[in-house]
């Protein structure tokens, strides 16, 4: 039966990894993995998380399994990290999951076992994997519109005018910061907005929080989340701890469901728990004990708060540093929005071609969207990939 089997389509973000391996030029930039790097080009372990780990590998007794939805305690740190006093936690039902995306697809999972004919509703454009997982599940995807090509903003009036058209019982997947790909963000005000409309047309939120902390700080960054909490009756959240907490390969990552009721809460905190047995049994919890060590311990939490700080405004920098760059050698405004997008990626609105020519000619390594990852660059590396937009775009 395996010789039935077909080539599946190639990830364009690990070919462009292969791809950027293979180019000899020592000037080269990797502008495309999705993962944060320090100046030197490295992803470092967090000093909270290090500290943790020591802690952790001293006082454990055992590596038996936790509970289906993972050690509650990491349940409860995510949601006071998270939706903090928005909502009423006994309304919230929660599980560990292997990341983000782990968490994401059990939000599928869940949609679907909520309505089989349920069409999820994704950003133009949005995270590639949304897509692919959709696919796989067979579940019906309509896209929104958010991003202008022209002027790398969100255009909030054709999102409003697409969103028209979601149903009762639709499934609407919402970036609550940092949007990837593109790195431009609602406002506060039009999250609002959201919400209203997503309530009056009796649809479920799904809000991905995969950076929390990497935009405008972890307070301001699940703004967005807790006003949808505090507006909806009820709602899923799949968050992220791998970005956060720099504990990528651990594979950490939380999905909650707002229930309208602290009586639907042991419900749908069965069903979640059913979802984690079909899929994996156990969820693994390494990262989830560190993040959980993390978030209770004073000293600890102070510390992570410090260092993810300095992650964030480093990467504020360098958007300054760029648009600034941009600003001088064209002598225009035209890249002004990048010091005005948020996390790790912008897009930057060239052509799949412009990108070719930079990576050909300069050796900078972008998605053919033109989506970059800011955080793999540095002060020295600015101004190559300054020079390399101002002479290659139009």
């Amino acid at each position: 039966m395996l010789s039935t089997l077909k080539p599946q389509p190639a990830d364009k973000i690990l070919e462009l990894m292969q791809l950027y391996r293979e180019d000899p030029r020592e000037t080269k930039i990797d502008l495309g993995v999705g993962v944060y790097k320090d100046s030197d080009g490295h992803t470092p372990i967090m000093r909270a998380v290090k500290a943790a780990e020591k802690r952790l590998w001293e006082e454990e007794t055992t590596k038996s399994y936790t509970a289906l939805s993972g050690d509650p305690a990491f349940g409860a740190a995510m949601k006071s990290l998270v939706l903090a006093d928005s909502v009423d936690h006994s309304r919230v039902a929660a599980i560990a999951t292997p990341g983000g995306t782990g968490a994401i697809r059990q939000a599928f999972e869940l949609a679907k076992l909520m309505n089989p004919d349920v069409t999820v509703w994704t950003s133009d454009p949005t995270w590639p994997n949304h897509l692919s997982i959709l696919k796989f599940m067979g579940l019906e995807n309509r896209e929104y519109a958010y991003f202008d090509s022209e002027t790398c903003t969100v255009d909030f009036d054709a999102m409003m005018e697409s969103l028209k058209e979601v149903n009762s019982g639709d499934l609407v997947l919402l970036h609550g910061c940092c949007h990837n790909p593109t790195g431009a963000n609602l406002t506060l005000e039009q999250f609002g907005e959201v919400a209203e409309l997503i309530a009056d047309k009796g649809a479920l939120a799904l809000v991905d929080l995969a950076y929390q902390g990497f935009g405008d700080g972890l307070e301001e960054d699940a703004a967005a989340t807790r006003l949808l909490a505090e507006k909806l009756p009820e709602m899923l959240v799949a968050a992220s701890c791998s970005k956060n907490f720099g504990i990528y390969r651990e594979r950490t990552g939380c999905l909650m469901a707002v229930c309208e009721a602290p009586l639907q809460a042991p419900v749908a905190q069965g069903t979640l728990n059913y979802l984690n047995r079909q899929n994996y049994s156990f969820p693994p919890d390494h990262g989830a004990r560190l993040v959980t060590m993390i978030l209770t311990d004073p000293a600890l939490k102070a510390d992570w708060m410090a260092e993810l700080e300095e992650v964030r405004t480093g990467m504020l920098g360098l958007r300054r540093q760029l648009a600034d760059e941009l600003k001088r050698l064209t002598n225009s405004d035209r890249f002004d929005f990048i010091a005005e997008h948020r996390g790790m990626f912008s897009r930057i609105g060239a052509t799949p071609e412009e990108v070719l020519k930079i990576r050909e000619e300069f050796g900078i390594y972008m998605v053919g969207d033109s989506r970059m990852n800011i955080a793999g660059l540095n002060a020295r590396t600015v101004p190559l990939l300054a020079e390399a937009i101002a002479k290659t775009c139009r």
